[in-house]
């Protein structure tokens, strides 16, 4: 479908949009944004952790909206294995999908971001990267670490381009995909937690929100935990 650019206005792009925490920061950002929502199920279908693809679901974007004013990247890819068994592949996809699609679309978004002098770059990360569960969870909480630095590094590299780079990192969030957890595990998070409830998608959805807008751009290279008061620092 041919969209009219001069009724586009600000372009929001959405890793991941499909799944819960993704489709609450959709849900917000349509409010006074145009979506789109990179993934298997999305607007832009692409394997995120094809290389190729994804610069190509990059270029496509530009070529039916004209410009992509801020990326949110929610997808993740969640490998769960021993330390001494994990897979040399599966960390590779793990880094493909969770960091690697985040950087190839940076690089594509980026200059058109600069040439309009305002940008959102809002990656969502962990709360396991300060508080892993256990080894088993290496490469997910790497991947995110990974993405922490590099909200940090953007921010320094883009700022005097009008760019901001941020993070926000969840708390264990109800979820289609957390079914698997115990009710056990939900229950002793939320019992450590300052705010004594279980989290859901909107609490990640209304921070995003907020790092989109104009006005917060001097929260440029800060990683903001919303995981009800788990992890303090």
């Amino acid at each position: 479908m041919s969209v009219s650019r001069d009724r586009v206005g600000r372009v929001a792009v959405v890793t991941g949009g499909a799944g819960a925490i993704g489709g609450a920061i959709v849900e917000r950002l349509s409010v006074d944004h145009t979506v789109v929502v990179l993934g298997f199920d999305g607007d832009v279908q692409v394997d995120l952790a094809d290389a190729e693809a994804v610069r190509r679901a990059a270029r496509d974007v530009l070529s039916e909206y004209g410009r992509v004013d801020v990326l949110v990247h929610a997808a993740a890819m969640v490998a769960f294995t021993p330390i001494d068994e994990i897979d040399l592949e599966v960390w590779r996809q793990v880094h493909a999908v969770n960091v690697e699609s985040a950087l190839l679309l940076t690089q594509a978004f980026v200059p058109g971001m600069r040439e309009r002098g305002f940008g959102r770059l809002i990656f969502v990360v962990s709360n396991t990267f300060w508080r892993p569960a256990g080894g088993h969870q290496i490469a997910y909480v790497a991947s995110k670490g990974a993405l922490i630095g590099m909200v940090r590094s953007m921010a320094v590299g883009l700022g005097a381009d009008g760019i901001a780079a941020m993070a926000v990192a969840p708390g264990l969030t109800r979820t289609p995909a957390t079914t698997v957890v115990p009710e056990a595990e939900f229950e002793d998070v939320a019992a450590h937690q300052s705010l004594p409830r279980p989290l859901i998608p909107d609490d990640t959805a209304a921070v995003v929100a907020m790092l989109a807008r104009d006005d917060a751009a001097a929260m440029t290279g800060q990683t903001l935990i919303a995981d009800g008061g788990s992890v303090l620092r």
